[in-house]
Protein backbone atom coordinates (compact mmCIF):
# COMPACT_ATOMS: atom_id res chain seq x y z
CA UNK A 1 0.00 0.00 0.00
CA UNK A 2 1.75 3.56 -0.84
CA UNK A 3 -1.56 5.60 0.76
CA UNK A 4 -2.17 5.39 3.68
CA UNK A 5 -5.91 5.39 3.15
CA UNK A 6 -9.24 4.65 4.71
CA UNK A 7 -11.72 1.86 3.20
CA UNK A 8 -14.56 4.05 1.75
CA UNK A 9 -12.12 5.79 -0.84
CA UNK A 10 -13.65 9.18 0.28
CA UNK A 11 -11.03 11.30 0.30
CA UNK A 12 -7.39 11.13 -0.08
CA UNK A 13 -5.38 9.50 2.60
CA UNK A 14 -2.76 10.84 4.93
CA UNK A 15 0.51 11.22 3.30
CA UNK A 16 3.09 11.43 6.12
CA UNK A 17 3.69 8.25 7.82
CA UNK A 18 6.61 6.95 10.30
CA UNK A 19 7.80 3.30 10.27
CA UNK A 20 6.69 1.34 13.63
CA UNK A 21 10.29 0.47 14.81
CA UNK A 22 11.27 3.91 14.12
CA UNK A 23 8.10 5.47 15.85
CA UNK A 24 8.74 3.24 18.89
CA UNK A 25 12.30 4.60 19.02
CA UNK A 26 11.58 8.20 18.89
CA UNK A 27 8.72 7.45 21.44
CA UNK A 28 11.32 6.00 23.89
CA UNK A 29 13.19 8.83 23.50
CA UNK A 30 10.92 11.64 23.26
CA UNK A 31 12.16 13.52 20.69
CA UNK A 32 11.55 14.25 16.91
CA UNK A 33 8.15 12.93 16.63
CA UNK A 34 5.61 15.72 14.46
CA UNK A 35 3.65 17.42 16.34
CA UNK A 36 0.38 14.53 16.26
CA UNK A 37 0.81 10.98 15.66
CA UNK A 38 -1.74 8.49 15.21
CA UNK A 39 -1.16 4.28 15.03
CA UNK A 40 -2.03 3.14 11.36
CA UNK A 41 -3.18 -0.88 10.89
CA UNK A 42 -4.48 -1.93 7.78
CA UNK A 43 -6.86 1.16 7.30
CA UNK A 44 -10.15 -0.93 7.14
CA UNK A 45 -12.21 1.82 8.90
CA UNK A 46 -14.31 3.29 6.75
CA UNK A 47 -13.83 7.43 7.48
CA UNK A 48 -11.43 9.14 9.20
CA UNK A 49 -10.49 7.47 12.69
CA UNK A 50 -7.34 5.98 10.70
CA UNK A 51 -6.20 9.29 9.37
CA UNK A 52 -4.21 12.36 10.67
CA UNK A 53 -3.65 14.65 7.72
CA UNK A 54 -2.14 17.19 9.63
CA UNK A 55 0.44 15.11 11.77
CA UNK A 56 2.12 11.53 10.58
CA UNK A 57 0.23 8.05 10.62
CA UNK A 58 2.58 4.97 12.50
CA UNK A 59 2.51 1.92 10.18
CA UNK A 60 2.31 -0.94 12.09
CA UNK A 61 2.00 -3.36 9.80
CA UNK A 62 5.63 -4.36 9.49
CA UNK A 63 5.41 -5.52 13.47
CA UNK A 64 3.82 -8.77 13.02
CA UNK A 65 5.42 -11.51 14.81
CA UNK A 66 4.01 -13.84 17.28
CA UNK A 67 5.33 -13.95 20.87
CA UNK A 68 3.78 -17.05 22.32
CA UNK A 69 1.04 -19.21 22.08
CA UNK A 70 -0.62 -21.59 24.95
CA UNK A 71 -2.11 -24.38 22.65
CA UNK A 72 -3.30 -25.48 25.94
CA UNK A 73 -5.35 -22.47 27.45
CA UNK A 74 -5.51 -20.75 24.46
CA UNK A 75 -3.66 -17.89 25.25
CA UNK A 76 -1.87 -15.62 22.49
CA UNK A 77 0.97 -12.81 22.66
CA UNK A 78 1.68 -11.08 19.63
CA UNK A 79 2.80 -7.40 17.78
CA UNK A 80 0.44 -5.34 17.20
CA UNK A 81 0.77 -5.38 13.82
CA UNK A 82 -0.32 -8.53 12.99
CA UNK A 83 -3.03 -9.17 10.56
CA UNK A 84 -6.16 -11.96 11.46
CA UNK A 85 -5.65 -14.20 8.82
CA UNK A 86 -2.49 -14.89 9.84
CA UNK A 87 -3.78 -15.54 13.81
CA UNK A 88 -5.97 -17.69 12.10
CA UNK A 89 -3.41 -19.27 10.25
CA UNK A 90 -1.19 -20.17 13.25
CA UNK A 91 -4.07 -21.48 15.61
CA UNK A 92 -6.59 -22.92 13.57
CA UNK A 93 -4.67 -26.09 12.94
CA UNK A 94 -4.20 -26.39 16.62
CA UNK A 95 -7.99 -26.26 16.71
CA UNK A 96 -8.33 -22.41 18.62
CA UNK A 97 -10.28 -19.45 16.70
CA UNK A 98 -10.44 -15.79 17.62
CA UNK A 99 -13.55 -15.44 20.17
CA UNK A 100 -14.40 -12.39 17.84
CA UNK A 101 -14.15 -11.64 14.26
CA UNK A 102 -15.24 -8.45 12.32
CA UNK A 103 -16.26 -9.07 8.11
CA UNK A 104 -12.62 -8.74 7.47
CA UNK A 105 -9.16 -11.29 8.78
CA UNK A 106 -7.57 -7.95 6.79
CA UNK A 107 -7.61 -5.78 10.23
CA UNK A 108 -4.46 -6.05 12.79
CA UNK A 109 -4.48 -7.06 16.56
CA UNK A 110 -4.42 -3.36 17.40
CA UNK A 111 -7.04 -2.42 14.83
CA UNK A 112 -8.94 -4.70 16.70
CA UNK A 113 -8.48 -3.51 19.69
CA UNK A 114 -8.52 0.07 19.25
CA UNK A 115 -11.76 0.07 17.47
CA UNK A 116 -13.21 -2.73 19.94
CA UNK A 117 -14.88 -4.50 16.13
CA UNK A 118 -17.83 -6.85 16.73
CA UNK A 119 -18.74 -10.03 15.08
CA UNK A 120 -21.41 -12.32 14.30
CA UNK A 121 -21.50 -13.70 18.12
CA UNK A 122 -21.73 -10.76 20.03
CA UNK A 123 -24.81 -12.29 21.73
CA UNK A 124 -22.48 -14.73 23.54
CA UNK A 125 -18.71 -13.26 23.48
CA UNK A 126 -18.87 -9.70 23.43
CA UNK A 127 -16.84 -7.34 21.72
CA UNK A 128 -12.99 -8.44 20.83
CA UNK A 129 -12.06 -6.33 23.92
CA UNK A 130 -13.89 -8.89 26.08
CA UNK A 131 -11.41 -11.24 24.84
CA UNK A 132 -8.09 -9.11 25.87
CA UNK A 133 -6.08 -10.38 28.68
CA UNK A 134 -3.19 -7.36 28.15
CA UNK A 135 -1.48 -5.24 26.11
CA UNK A 136 1.94 -3.05 26.48
CA UNK A 137 1.05 0.42 25.78
CA UNK A 138 3.67 3.05 24.72
CA UNK A 139 2.72 6.45 25.41
CA UNK A 140 4.79 9.67 24.25
CA UNK A 141 6.29 10.03 27.35
CA UNK A 142 8.28 7.76 26.62
CA UNK A 143 6.72 5.45 29.22
CA UNK A 144 5.73 1.72 28.79
CA UNK A 145 2.85 1.25 30.46
CA UNK A 146 1.15 -3.00 30.85
CA UNK A 147 -2.68 -2.43 30.81
CA UNK A 148 -5.11 -5.45 32.03
CA UNK A 149 -7.75 -5.48 34.30
CA UNK A 150 -5.53 -5.54 37.03
CA UNK A 151 -2.92 -3.06 35.96
CA UNK A 152 -3.93 0.65 34.45
CA UNK A 153 -7.19 -0.41 34.45
CA UNK A 154 -8.14 3.00 33.48
CA UNK A 155 -5.76 3.07 30.40
CA UNK A 156 -6.86 -0.35 29.39
CA UNK A 157 -10.35 0.74 29.43
CA UNK A 158 -9.53 3.80 27.55
CA UNK A 159 -7.67 1.94 24.67
CA UNK A 160 -10.58 -0.74 23.93
CA UNK A 161 -12.61 1.32 21.33
CA UNK A 162 -10.24 4.08 22.06
CA UNK A 163 -9.29 4.39 18.24
CA UNK A 164 -5.36 4.27 19.07
CA UNK A 165 -5.76 7.99 20.38
CA UNK A 166 -4.33 6.36 24.37
CA UNK A 167 -0.76 5.85 22.94
CA UNK A 168 0.87 3.01 20.53
CA UNK A 169 -0.22 -0.60 21.33
CA UNK A 170 3.39 -2.58 20.59
CA UNK A 171 1.47 -6.14 22.10
CA UNK A 172 -1.14 -7.73 23.62
CA UNK A 173 -2.50 -11.12 24.86
CA UNK A 174 -6.06 -12.16 24.05
CA UNK A 175 -7.81 -15.17 24.95
CA UNK A 176 -8.92 -17.61 21.66
CA UNK A 177 -11.91 -20.04 21.54
CA UNK A 178 -11.45 -23.92 21.35
CA UNK A 179 -12.99 -24.93 18.16
CA UNK A 180 -13.50 -28.77 16.76
CA UNK A 181 -13.47 -26.74 13.26
CA UNK A 182 -13.00 -23.82 11.78
CA UNK A 183 -15.18 -24.52 9.29
CA UNK A 184 -18.74 -23.99 10.39
CA UNK A 185 -22.22 -25.97 9.78
CA UNK A 186 -24.54 -22.71 8.32
CA UNK A 187 -28.40 -22.71 8.32
CA UNK A 188 -30.20 -20.62 5.78
CA UNK A 189 -33.76 -19.35 6.59
CA UNK A 190 -35.76 -16.85 4.32
CA UNK A 191 -37.86 -14.57 6.15
CA UNK A 192 -40.59 -12.52 4.24
CA UNK A 193 -40.54 -9.20 6.45
CA UNK A 194 -38.85 -7.61 9.41
CA UNK A 195 -41.47 -8.49 11.07
CA UNK A 196 -40.79 -12.32 11.20
CA UNK A 197 -36.71 -11.33 11.75
CA UNK A 198 -37.90 -10.19 14.94
CA UNK A 199 -39.80 -12.80 15.83
CA UNK A 200 -36.77 -15.24 14.91
CA UNK A 201 -34.06 -13.23 15.82
CA UNK A 202 -33.71 -13.71 20.02
CA UNK A 203 -34.11 -17.47 19.86
CA UNK A 204 -31.76 -17.67 16.57
CA UNK A 205 -29.26 -15.86 19.28
CA UNK A 206 -30.05 -18.50 22.34
CA UNK A 207 -29.28 -21.85 20.02
CA UNK A 208 -26.36 -20.47 18.15
CA UNK A 209 -22.89 -18.99 18.28
CA UNK A 210 -23.59 -16.87 15.19
CA UNK A 211 -26.47 -15.03 13.75
CA UNK A 212 -27.01 -12.37 11.27
CA UNK A 213 -29.59 -11.39 8.61
CA UNK A 214 -29.08 -9.99 4.64
CA UNK A 215 -31.68 -7.53 3.44
CA UNK A 216 -33.05 -6.57 0.22
CA UNK A 217 -33.07 -2.98 1.19
CA UNK A 218 -34.33 -1.79 -2.02
CA UNK A 219 -37.66 -4.35 -1.75
CA UNK A 220 -40.51 -2.40 -1.28
CA UNK A 221 -44.34 -3.16 -0.63
CA UNK A 222 -45.23 -6.16 0.93
CA UNK A 223 -41.31 -7.42 0.00
CA UNK A 224 -40.14 -4.79 2.24
CA UNK A 225 -38.25 -5.88 4.89
CA UNK A 226 -37.33 -9.32 3.11
CA UNK A 227 -34.24 -11.04 3.64
CA UNK A 228 -32.68 -14.41 4.95
CA UNK A 229 -31.48 -14.94 8.43
CA UNK A 230 -28.15 -16.67 8.08
CA UNK A 231 -26.97 -18.63 11.65
CA UNK A 232 -24.15 -20.81 12.38
CA UNK A 233 -22.21 -22.89 15.05
CA UNK A 234 -18.38 -24.60 14.37
CA UNK A 235 -18.87 -28.15 12.76
CA UNK A 236 -17.98 -31.03 15.06
CA UNK A 237 -16.71 -32.76 11.77
CA UNK A 238 -15.62 -30.70 9.57
CA UNK A 239 -11.83 -30.25 8.69
CA UNK A 240 -10.01 -28.40 11.58
CA UNK A 241 -8.32 -25.92 9.39
CA UNK A 242 -8.01 -25.29 5.82
CA UNK A 243 -6.10 -22.84 4.23
CA UNK A 244 -7.66 -19.80 2.84
CA UNK A 245 -7.63 -19.44 -1.20
CA UNK A 246 -6.43 -16.43 -2.97
CA UNK A 247 -9.29 -13.91 -3.72
CA UNK A 248 -11.00 -15.00 -6.82
CA UNK A 249 -11.73 -11.38 -7.75
CA UNK A 250 -8.73 -8.16 -8.13
CA UNK A 251 -10.61 -4.64 -9.00
CA UNK A 252 -7.15 -3.47 -10.37
CA UNK A 253 -8.50 0.47 -10.20
CA UNK A 254 -11.21 2.43 -9.71
CA UNK A 255 -13.62 3.07 -12.86
CA UNK A 256 -14.56 6.61 -13.52
CA UNK A 257 -18.13 5.95 -12.30
CA UNK A 258 -19.85 4.02 -9.58
CA UNK A 259 -20.51 0.40 -11.04
CA UNK A 260 -23.10 -0.31 -7.77
CA UNK A 261 -26.00 1.93 -8.39
CA UNK A 262 -29.35 1.32 -8.06
CA UNK A 263 -30.04 -1.13 -11.64
CA UNK A 264 -26.69 -3.17 -10.46
CA UNK A 265 -27.49 -3.77 -6.99
CA UNK A 266 -31.11 -4.95 -8.11
CA UNK A 267 -29.92 -7.55 -10.13
CA UNK A 268 -27.36 -8.24 -7.49
CA UNK A 269 -29.95 -8.62 -4.70
CA UNK A 270 -31.95 -11.26 -7.01
CA UNK A 271 -28.63 -13.24 -7.36
CA UNK A 272 -27.74 -13.26 -3.96
CA UNK A 273 -31.60 -14.16 -2.98
CA UNK A 274 -31.78 -16.97 -5.39
CA UNK A 275 -28.09 -18.46 -4.23
CA UNK A 276 -29.74 -18.58 -0.58
CA UNK A 277 -32.58 -19.81 -1.22
CA UNK A 278 -31.24 -22.64 -3.38
CA UNK A 279 -29.20 -23.20 0.39
CA UNK A 280 -32.01 -23.19 2.16
CA UNK A 281 -31.65 -25.60 5.29
CA UNK A 282 -28.07 -26.74 7.02
CA UNK A 283 -24.85 -26.63 4.66
CA UNK A 284 -21.06 -27.25 5.77
CA UNK A 285 -19.71 -23.70 4.96
CA UNK A 286 -15.67 -22.69 5.45
CA UNK A 287 -14.83 -19.96 7.78
CA UNK A 288 -14.19 -17.67 5.20
CA UNK A 289 -17.23 -18.02 3.13
CA UNK A 290 -18.95 -17.10 6.35
CA UNK A 291 -17.39 -14.56 7.64
CA UNK A 292 -15.19 -13.15 5.15
CA UNK A 293 -17.19 -13.18 2.19
CA UNK A 294 -16.56 -10.35 0.39
CA UNK A 295 -12.46 -10.87 1.28
CA UNK A 296 -12.92 -12.48 -1.83
CA UNK A 297 -12.70 -9.83 -4.03
CA UNK A 298 -9.70 -7.81 -3.78
CA UNK A 299 -10.13 -4.19 -3.49
CA UNK A 300 -13.81 -4.67 -3.51
CA UNK A 301 -14.12 -1.07 -2.28
CA UNK A 302 -13.31 0.61 -5.39
CA UNK A 303 -16.42 -0.51 -7.65
CA UNK A 304 -17.96 2.31 -5.98
CA UNK A 305 -15.80 4.29 -8.80
CA UNK A 306 -14.49 7.81 -7.72
CA UNK A 307 -16.93 9.41 -5.13
CA UNK A 308 -15.95 6.18 -2.71
CA UNK A 309 -18.72 4.66 -0.79
CA UNK A 310 -20.12 5.73 3.13
CA UNK A 311 -21.14 3.56 5.47
CA UNK A 312 -23.79 4.17 7.89
CA UNK A 313 -24.27 1.70 10.87
CA UNK A 314 -26.31 2.12 14.05
CA UNK A 315 -27.60 0.60 16.92
CA UNK A 316 -31.10 0.80 18.43
CA UNK A 317 -32.54 -0.60 21.91
CA UNK A 318 -34.21 -3.39 21.19
CA UNK A 319 -37.92 -1.67 22.32
CA UNK A 320 -37.34 0.90 19.20
CA UNK A 321 -35.77 -1.32 16.42
CA UNK A 322 -39.60 -2.49 15.47
CA UNK A 323 -41.04 0.82 14.46
CA UNK A 324 -37.31 2.34 13.51
CA UNK A 325 -35.39 -0.29 11.47
CA UNK A 326 -38.21 -0.38 8.77
CA UNK A 327 -38.35 3.68 8.99
CA UNK A 328 -34.69 3.73 8.13
CA UNK A 329 -34.86 1.46 5.83
CA UNK A 330 -38.14 3.20 3.99
CA UNK A 331 -36.01 6.41 4.39
CA UNK A 332 -33.21 5.08 2.06
CA UNK A 333 -35.69 4.06 -0.27
CA UNK A 334 -37.68 7.29 -0.19
CA UNK A 335 -34.51 9.01 -1.06
CA UNK A 336 -33.41 7.00 -4.01
CA UNK A 337 -30.01 5.14 -2.59
CA UNK A 338 -29.50 1.99 -3.04
CA UNK A 339 -27.30 -0.10 -0.73
CA UNK A 340 -25.06 -2.47 -1.50
CA UNK A 341 -24.25 -4.44 1.79
CA UNK A 342 -27.21 -4.62 3.95
CA UNK A 343 -26.82 -6.26 7.27
CA UNK A 344 -28.98 -6.29 10.27
CA UNK A 345 -27.95 -8.00 13.50
CA UNK A 346 -28.40 -8.51 17.15
CA UNK A 347 -26.23 -7.74 20.04
CA UNK A 348 -26.55 -9.08 23.07
CA UNK A 349 -25.93 -7.67 26.97
CA UNK A 350 -22.37 -8.70 27.56
CA UNK A 351 -20.86 -5.48 28.40
CA UNK A 352 -17.23 -4.45 26.61
CA UNK A 353 -14.52 -3.04 29.35
CA UNK A 354 -14.03 -0.56 26.77
CA UNK A 355 -15.51 3.25 27.80
CA UNK A 356 -16.26 4.09 24.40
CA UNK A 357 -17.55 1.06 22.90
CA UNK A 358 -19.84 0.88 20.00
CA UNK A 359 -22.08 -2.62 20.64
CA UNK A 360 -24.87 -1.80 23.51
CA UNK A 361 -28.09 -4.67 23.84
CA UNK A 362 -30.21 -3.83 20.59
CA UNK A 363 -30.33 -4.46 16.37
CA UNK A 364 -27.62 -2.70 14.62
CA UNK A 365 -28.20 -2.09 11.38
CA UNK A 366 -25.67 -1.02 8.48
CA UNK A 367 -25.89 0.29 5.06
CA UNK A 368 -23.37 0.93 2.48
CA UNK A 369 -24.01 3.70 0.27
CA UNK A 370 -21.53 5.01 -3.13
CA UNK A 371 -21.14 8.67 -2.32
CA UNK A 372 -23.82 10.86 -4.26
CA UNK A 373 -22.96 13.85 -2.40
CA UNK A 374 -25.01 16.25 -0.69
CA UNK A 375 -28.36 13.60 -1.47
CA UNK A 376 -26.31 10.43 0.53
CA UNK A 377 -25.21 13.51 3.50
CA UNK A 378 -29.15 14.45 3.28
CA UNK A 379 -30.32 11.15 4.02
CA UNK A 380 -27.35 10.10 6.96
CA UNK A 381 -28.32 13.13 8.90
CA UNK A 382 -31.63 11.59 8.42
CA UNK A 383 -30.55 8.35 9.83
CA UNK A 384 -28.82 9.80 12.42
CA UNK A 385 -31.54 11.57 13.54
CA UNK A 386 -33.92 8.45 13.57
CA UNK A 387 -30.84 6.75 15.35
CA UNK A 388 -30.86 9.53 18.18
CA UNK A 389 -34.70 9.46 18.98
CA UNK A 390 -34.57 6.04 19.27
CA UNK A 391 -31.89 6.35 22.03
CA UNK A 392 -29.02 4.92 19.84
CA UNK A 393 -25.99 5.46 18.26
CA UNK A 394 -23.81 5.83 15.21
CA UNK A 395 -20.87 3.92 14.56
CA UNK A 396 -17.53 5.63 14.85
CA UNK A 397 -15.17 3.90 12.90
CA UNK A 398 -17.37 3.31 10.10
CA UNK A 399 -18.19 7.13 9.67
CA UNK A 400 -16.55 9.72 7.42
CA UNK A 401 -18.69 13.49 8.51
CA UNK A 402 -20.76 12.79 11.89
CA UNK A 403 -20.62 15.87 13.78
CA UNK A 404 -20.04 16.97 17.44
CA UNK A 405 -23.63 16.67 18.24
CA UNK A 406 -23.97 13.21 16.96
CA UNK A 407 -21.19 12.04 18.43
CA UNK A 408 -21.42 13.32 22.05
CA UNK A 409 -25.61 11.49 21.81
CA UNK A 410 -24.07 8.53 20.92
CA UNK A 411 -20.97 8.82 23.20
CA UNK A 412 -21.59 10.82 26.35
CA UNK A 413 -18.71 9.73 28.19
CA UNK A 414 -16.17 10.82 25.21
CA UNK A 415 -14.60 12.76 27.68
CA UNK A 416 -13.37 10.19 29.38
CA UNK A 417 -11.63 9.17 27.40
CA UNK A 418 -9.82 12.57 26.13
CA UNK A 419 -8.88 13.25 29.38
CA UNK A 420 -7.10 9.59 29.03
CA UNK A 421 -5.75 10.39 25.87
CA UNK A 422 -2.15 10.77 24.65
CA UNK A 423 -1.48 14.41 23.80
CA UNK A 424 0.74 13.69 20.82
CA UNK A 425 -1.87 11.29 19.57
CA UNK A 426 -4.85 12.56 17.86
CA UNK A 427 -6.87 11.38 14.41
CA UNK A 428 -8.94 13.66 12.15
CA UNK A 429 -12.18 12.34 13.38
CA UNK A 430 -11.29 13.06 17.21
CA UNK A 431 -10.21 16.66 15.32
CA UNK A 432 -13.53 17.08 13.90
CA UNK A 433 -15.85 16.10 16.34
CA UNK A 434 -14.66 15.72 19.99
CA UNK A 435 -12.42 18.78 19.68
CA UNK A 436 -14.33 20.68 17.07
CA UNK A 437 -11.05 21.71 15.97
CA UNK A 438 -10.89 22.90 11.72
CA UNK A 439 -9.34 20.58 9.30
CA UNK A 440 -5.56 20.66 9.37
CA UNK A 441 -5.20 22.01 13.11
CA UNK A 442 -2.52 20.82 14.61
CA UNK A 443 -3.27 21.22 18.13
CA UNK A 444 -3.24 17.86 20.30
CA UNK A 445 -3.45 19.16 23.50
CA UNK A 446 -6.85 18.25 25.79
CA UNK A 447 -9.49 20.46 24.81
CA UNK A 448 -11.89 19.46 26.85
CA UNK A 449 -10.02 20.70 30.18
Amino acid sequence: MTEFGAFGLVRKGTAQAIGAEDAIERLRAGRGLPETVLPYGNGRSYGDTCLNDAGALIDMRSMKRILSFDAEKGILTAEAGLMLSDLIAHVGPRGWFPAVVPGTQFVTLGGAIANDVHGKNHHRRGTFGCNVVSFTLLRSDGQTRHCSEQENVELFRATIGGMGLTGLIVEATIRLMKVASADVNEHVRGFSGLGEYFDLAEEADTNNEYAVAWLDQLASGANAGRGFLLTANHAEDGEVYSSPSSPRLVIPFRPPLNLLNRWSLALFNRAFAWSKARAEGVRRSSYQSYFFPLDAVRHWNRLYGPRGLLQHQSVVPFDAARETIPAMLMAAREAGQASFLTVLKRFGDVASPGILSFPRPGYTLTLDFSNAGSSTYALFEQLDRMTVEAGGAVNPYKDARMGADLFEASFPGWRDLEALRDPAFLSDFWRRTALQLPAGATRGRHAAE
